[in-house]
């Protein structure tokens, strides 16, 4: 007998392929090794035991007493003579009487060979080994899928992703702990789900314990203690795991081959169901007992005609009722699994109810061969797909990466990068990470935290315990905020800096900071006036005192214009942008400071002189050439800054005479060649830049200036210096370097308050006392070493 394990490597896959057979499959393999087994049985009750058994039928006597000799010893041979007298019995023997047919044993061999093959129906021979090849083709169709050369890989790759998905430490730790950022999305999500367990919620707000995974098995639910110790190498394996992922389902999602193959051998196993039920229906009643049998065989044993008995046919009868049972069932289940492949769409497979169930809200949809794959994965046992979903989430990626920084940056780690700022604050720099670590909120004495290019970083509640925060810097950064940091960022954040690439990059929560008293905007808006819908709102931030923006802007937004009324210190920087209708400045009438940085303007805009409060104003990098408007500005009794610098302005007008009240004057970086001694009227300047002129004297007028104490014409034509300017007795600091000076004047001694000296680029021999005040450490002095 042929043993069935023989067979086993037909109705047995590999292990890790039992996921991808749902209940069908798998029970339709039982019926197939059910099929086998019939098959075997009966190919071995042909091999074993006769087939056939003939015996020669009794014929009449023929009347016809002319036959030849040799016909009428054939029917004499069938015909019994007379019996004889009876003898008297012999009471010690018994004599056993019987047909005399006068054939051995290999002439009865002969006939049932020939009887087996000319009589027996074909069915009836054969019925065993159809059996056995239609099993075989069921359980190659069943697998086909697997070994085909255009799948096999994809669904190696896919089992084997799949159980380093499934055994992750991580997907335990991701299904076990829902994330605490999501916890308010779960809050507003329409018709929430009735729950049996009470959420216990964290001093951050986050979710410790989601009764939503209640269904998951106890077996893969690890201890809170074990699931938060993810060490690196694992948190390393879980991250290289993601992109493999990734990259996976890029690849799978191209095309349906899976489910193209899989449809075939179903519709294939279908169609080969109904021609075996066809056929074998009609040919099972061919499979009987008795046969009768009449060969031409005369010549060689003298019978014609034969009753023949097939041994196997009361077995083989009932062996094929049971074989067309188990076919019917088999075509049932193979019915049952088209419906189930064109009754729902396979091609796309939804995480919605996972997305329910754990709060991860940005699983993705699936299509096509992945898909499918899921699909056939839910048959098996949905908790597969739900794990694995846990690794087509950017959250849980982002939750890992989360993980691993706070692993690399400890708090220790990020003290060392504390450093004071220009606002005098203690900053904490982080510079292209791939997030914000959680262990910089342990960081209490932080004042000031500036991120740059850091992509979703999520701001978490757990900031409020930064009580000392009050400036966010976020350089090319998409930020995400928590409620409850929101909250704490509008009661405590003083300065916010907002450098962007993308109008996307700007927080929405920004126009809510009701506290915030400076705002710095660096980025491009947009440079068609038309279309400058740019910034929302700031009619929200009440406090703001202070705004700036460094754009392309061709107006002045009307975001800005919401907080005109009172706003003090605005600063746009237009990077050569022209600046136009600047009537909206009439507005800000609490300004103290402005600066119009790179605006391409012409003129000094007529709107600034309706600004009675202001104090500075800086019209640095335009293309101002004549300043005559300048009288305009002695009707703002406050201004005391005026900086003009870095422009083309060719001569300064008298009517400058009329800034009493100014106390810095910058006209550096120009063309200036005269000085008017009406300058010098302005006797409350303290702070006088003239440097990069094409200035060649200096009026002696300005030993009027008694309060000047920052005097600079470097880079000029200057040969002399007048006496008078050592009048200036409170003067600290005196650049006069790349002129054309060849004399210092002795009479610089009198400047008891000169701290600094610049002189770099002339040739001038110093006098004793500069050698004096410079040993003395009274006198910082810049100059050629040669000269000293």
């Amino acid at each position: 007998m042929i043993p069935v394990t023989e067979f086993r490597q037909f109705s047995e896959q590999q292990p890790a392929f039992r996921v991808l057979k749902p209940w069908w499959d798998v029970f339709t393999d039982y019926l197939s090794v059910a099929m086998l087994m019939i098959g075997v049985f009966g190919c071995t009750l042909q091999v074993m035991q006769d087939k056939i058994i003939c015996l020669p039928k009794r014929v009449q006597p023929s009347q016809n007493h002319s036959s030849v000799s040799n016909v009428s010893q054939a029917v004499a041979s069938t015909t019994p003579l007379p019996p004889p007298k009876p003898s008297p019995p012999n009471p010690a023997t018994v004599e056993m009487k019987g047909l005399k047919t006068d054939l051995d044993l290999q002439q009865y061999s002969f006939i049932n060979q020939m009887c087996y093959e000319r009589a027996l129906h074909w069915y009836a021979k054969y019925f065993p080994y159809l059996v056995l090849i239609h099993t075989l083709v069921f359980m190659l169709c069943s697998n086909f899928w697997f070994k085909f050369p255009g799948s096999s890989s994809k669904i190696e790759h896919f089992i084997s992703i799949l159980g380093k998905c499934f055994d992750s430490p991580w997907t335990t730790r991701a299904l076990s702990e829902v994330s605490g950022e999501d916890s308010e999305e779960k809050d507003n999500r329409k018709n929430n789900m009735s729950r049996s367990n009470t959420v216990q919620s964290g001093p951050e707000g986050s979710l410790v314990n989601s009764p939503s995974l209640k269904s998951i098995p106890e077996k893969f639910v690890v201890d809170k203690s074990t699931a938060g110790a993810l060490d690196k190498k694992e948190g390393e394996q879980a991250k290289a795991l993601f992109e493999k992922v990734k990259k996976f389902r890029l690849h799978v999602e191209e095309g349906d081959i899976l489910y193209a193959m899989y449809v075939r051998q179903t519709v294939l196993k279908v169609i080969k169901f109904l021609i075996i039920i066809g056929y074998n229906s009609a040919l099972v009643s061919k499979v009987q007992f008795t046969v009768d049998c009449n060969v031409d065989i005369q010549d060689m044993t003298g019978y014609k005609n034969f009753s023949c008995n097939h041994t196997m046919a009361h077995l083989f009868s009932k062996l094929s009722f049971c074989y067309l049972c188990f076919v019917s069932i088999y075509g049932l289940t193979c019915l049952y699994t088209l419906y189930w492949l064109f009754y729902r769409s396979l091609r796309e497979y939804s995480f919605e109810y996972v997305r329910q169930e754990t709060g991860i809200d940005d699983i993705p949809d699936v299509k096509n061969d992945f898909a499918f794959m899921l699909h056939m994965i839910d048959q098996y046992d949905p908790l597969y797909s739900k794990r694995f979903a846990v690794f087509l989430s950017e959250v849980s990626e982002n939750k890992l990466k989360q993980l691993n920084l706070n692993n690399e940056w400890t708090p220790d780690k990020l003290r060392q990068k504390l450093q004071t700022n220009a606002h005098n604050r203690l900053e904490l720099p982080l510079i292209m990470l791939s997030g914000l670590p959680d262990t910089v909120f342990e960081i209490t004495e932080l004042q000031s935290l500036k991120l740059e290019i850091i992509k979703n970083v999520m701001i978490p509640a757990t900031i409020a315990q930064l009580d000392n925060l009050q400036e966010l810097s976020l350089h090319q950064c998409s930020v995400k905020i928590h409620s409850a940091a929101l909250s704490f960022l509008k009661e405590n954040l003083k300065v916010l800096s907002v450098k962007f690439d993308d109008m996307r990059e700007l927080p929405p929560w920004m126009y809510g900071l009701r506290n915030l008293e400076e705002l710095y905007l660096v980025g491009s808006l947009s440079h068609d006036i038309s279309k400058n819908v740019t910034l929302e709102s700031l009619r929200d931030l009440k406090s703001l005192k202070i705004l700036s923006i460094k754009s392309n802007v061709s107006k002045i937004p009307q975001a800005v214009v919401d907080v005109s009324s009172h706003l003090q210190k605005m600063c746009i920087h237009n990077d050569g942008t022209k600046l136009v209708m600047l009537n909206n400045l009439k507005k800000m009438t609490n300004l103290t400071e402005l600066e119009l940085v790179h605006c391409d303007l012409e003129r000094i805009p007529h709107a600034v002189f309706s600004l009675l409060s202001l104090q500075e104003l800086d019209l640095k990098e335009n293309n101002l050439k004549s300043i005559e408007e300048i009288v305009s500005f002695q009707h703002l009794r406050k201004l005391t800054v005026l900086k003009l610098w870095h422009n083309g302005i060719t001569y300064i007008p008298e009517h400058i005479k009329k800034l009493t009240s100014l106390e810095r004057l910058a006209f550096s970086h120009n063309k200036i060649e005269v000085l008017p001694s009406h300058l010098f009227l302005c006797n409350k300047i303290r702070y006088l830049d003239l440097s990069y002129n094409d200035i060649r004297f200096i009026p002696p007028e300005i030993g009027v200036l008694q309060s000047l104490q920052y005097f600079s014409i470097t880079c000029n034509k200057v040969e002399s210096l007048p006496d008078e300017l050592y009048f200036c007795k409170k003067l600290k600091t005196l650049k006069i370097g790349k002129n054309s000076l060849s004399i210092l004047s002795p009479k610089i001694g009198n400047l008891l308050f000169l701290s600094y000296l610049d002189v770099k680029g002339e040739n001038i021999r110093f006098q004793n006392i500069v050698r004096i005040l410079i040993m003395n450490n009274v006198l910082h002095l810049e100059t050629e070493p040669s000269l000293f």
